[in-house]
C-alpha cells in the first residue's frame, strides 16, 4: 500500500521499520470512530463550501458502506496499513475515486487520532459506567440481605469492635459511588472537540469546528489548536480513575480472598467463580478474587508507562504519542472484565452469618463498650480503659470471655459494675447503640441504603 506522506520521500519505508512505526494492529478498535468522525467531517465541508453536496454524499456513502462491510465481516482490516486512517481513506479512495483524497482537507492525522480517541474512550466509559452501577446494586442487594449480620470489624487485621457485614459492605459501595463519580467528572473534561486543529496551527479553510463538535456530541472545541493536538491529559486522567476503581477492587478481593479462607469462613464463594487444585483434591480457590487483585498491577503499570512517555515531550505531536493506545485500551479492557466477573461473583456469594457472630464473641470486640459502660457511670476514660484492659487479660488467662464473667469478679474492679452490664456488652447492644450518623447501628445502615439506593435511581 503506498503511504499517504510518500511524495517527499525517494525510497520505500524500510519493513522492518514500516512493522515498528504501524499502529493499525491495535489501534483498528476505533473503526467505527474514525468512520463517524470523518462522516461529520464530510458534512462540515460540504456545508462550508470548501467540497461540492455531491462529493460529500458520494464520501458519506462511500464511508456508510465501509462501516457496513467491517461489521458484517465482508471487510477485514489490512495490517500493511500504517493506521486505522490510512486504512479507512485508501479503502474510500479504492472504491469512490478521487472524490475519496478530498476527505483529508482541512484536518490532519494529528487531531484525526486525537478525536478517534476521546469518541472511543467516550463510548468505553458508558459501558464501564454501567458496569460500575451493576456493582453498587449487587453491593446493596447483599447488603439488604445481611443488616442483622453481625461480625468483627478490624483494624491492623486485628478484632476491634462488633459491626454488621451490611455496614462493612457499604464501604465498599461508597468507594465505587466515589468511582462512578470521578470517571464522570473526567468524562466531563474530555468531552471537548480536537477536530480542526489540523497539525498543530490550524487550517487556512473556512471550517466550522463548533459544527463538527456539536454534531459529534461534544461540549464545545478545544481553544488551542497546539493543546487539541498533544493533550492526552484524559487518557492520564482516566487512567488514574481506573487505578483507583482497581484499587478498590483489590481491596475488596483481598476481603473476600480471606474470607474464605477456612481461617475465617465468613463466605462461601460459589463454584462457578472458585477453581481447584490439580493434585489437592479438596481445595476451592478464589481465583477470580485472586486474578483482580493481581490484575490492578496491570494497570497501575500502563499509568506510569504514559505519564512517564509524555513528561518529556515538546508541542505539539510527537510520535511517541502513539503509545498512549496500547496502555488505554489495556486498561480499558482490564477494568471491564474485571467489573464483569466481581459482580455476578458477589451477588452468588454465600454469606456465613454463624460463623461471623462466632468470630465476633472470641474477639474482646465489646471491651470498648464496657469502658464506656463505666464512663457514662462517672468513671474517667482512662481508668475505665485501664480497668477493662485488665479484666481482658484475666479473661484471656483464664480462657474465657467478657460476657461470662461473674458479677463478683467485675465488682473487685468497681462497684459501678452492676448486672445490667451484661446487656450493654452483648453484640447486638453494641451494633444497636451506635446511633452517629455513618455508624453501624441498625438505623444509620438503613440511611446508608437509602443513600445508595438513591444514587443508583438518579
Amino acid at each position: 500500500m503506498d503511504k499517504m506522506w510518500a511524495g517527499r520521500f525517494n525510497k520505500a519505508l524500510d519493513k522492518e521499520a514500516d512493522d515498528f512505526n504501524s499502529s493499525i494492529h491495535f489501534d483498528s478498535r476505533m473503526y467505527k470512530q474514525d468512520i463517524t468522525g470523518s462522516i461529520v467531517h464530510a458534512m462540515m465541508l460540504s456545508r462550508q463550501g470548501i467540497i461540492t453536496n455531491d462529493e460529500s454524499a458520494d464520501i458519506i456513502n462511500g464511508l456508510s458502506g465501509i462501516l457496513e462491510d467491517i461489521e458484517n465481516g465482508k471487510l477485514a482490516f489490512d495490517m500493511d496499513a500504517e493506521d486505522i486512517h490510512m486504512f479507512i481513506e485508501s479503502e474510500l479512495t479504492k472504491r469512490i475515486g478521487d472524490n475519496g483524497k478530498k476527505l483529508h482537507t482541512a484536518r490532519s492525522r494529528n487531531d484525526q487520532v486525537a478525536l478517534d480517541i476521546r469518541l472511543y474512550l467516550r463510548d468505553e466509559c458508558e459501558e464501564i459506567f454501567a458496569l460500575l452501577l451493576k456493582l453498587i446494586e449487587v453491593i446493596k442487594d447483599k447488603v439488604e440481605e445481611n443488616q442483622d449480620a453481625i461480625m468483627p470489624g478490624y483494624t491492623h487485621l486485628q478484632r476491634a469492635q462488633p459491626i454488621t457485614f451490611a455496614h462493612h459492605l457499604l464501604a465498599y459501595a461508597m468507594m465505587f459511588k466515589r468511582d462512578f463519580e470521578r470517571l464522570n467528572d473526567a468524562v466531563k473534561r474530555m468531552n471537548y472537540s480536537p477536530i480542526g486543529s489540523c497539525a498543530l496551527a490550524g487550517t487556512t479553510y473556512n471550517t466550522d469546528r463548533s459544527f463538527e463538535a456539536q454534531r459529534l456530541g461534544f461540549d464545545g472545541i478545544m481553544m488551542n489548536s497546539i493543546d487539541g493536538v498533544s493533550d492526552r491529559d484524559f487518557c492520564i486522567e482516566l487512567m488514574s480513575c481506573f487505578a483507583t476503581a482497581m484499587m478498590h477492587l483489590s481491596r475488596f478481593s483481598e476481603e473476600i480472598i480471606l474470607w474464605s479462607s477456612w481461617e475465617f469462613k465468613f463466605v462461601e464463594l460459589d463454584d462457578s467463580y472458585t477453581t481447584g487444585s490439580s493434585i489437592m483434591p479438596q481445595k476451592k480457590n478464589s481465583d477470580m478474587a485472586e486474578l483482580v487483585r493481581g490484575k490492578t498491577g496491570r494497570v497501575y503499570g500502563n499509568l506510569l508507562a504514559l505519564l512517564t512517555t509524555l513528561k518529556g515531550l515538546p508541542l505539539a505531536y510527537n510520535k511517541d504519542m502513539q503509545e498512549d493506545k496500547e496502555a488505554i485500551f489495556d486498561s480499558v479492557d482490564t477494568i471491564k472484565k474485571c467489573l464483569s466477573i466481581f459482580a455476578p461473583m458477589v451477588a452468588t456469594m454465600k454469606v456465613l452469618k454463624a460463623n461471623m457472630y462466632l468470630a465476633a464473641q472470641k474477639g474482646f470486640i465489646n471491651a470498648t463498650d464496657l469502658a464506656d459502660y463505666l464512663v457514662k457511670k462517672g468513671m474517667p476514660f482512662r481508668t475505665a480503659y485501664k480497668h477493662v484492659g485488665t479484666l481482658v487479660g484475666y479473661c484471656i488467662d483464664n480462657g474465657t470471655v467478657l460476657e461470662n464473667l461473674p458479677i463478683e469478679k467485675y465488682k473487685e474492679y468497681s462497684e459501678l459494675f452492676d448486672n445490667d452490664l451484661y446487656n450493654e456488652i452483648s453484640l447486638e447492644t453494641c451494633v444497636a447503640k451506635r446511633i452517629s450518623a455513618g455508624s453501624t447501628g441498625y438505623e444509620s445502615v438503613k440511611e446508608q441504603i437509602k443513600y445508595i439506593a438513591e444514587f443508583l435511581n438518579k
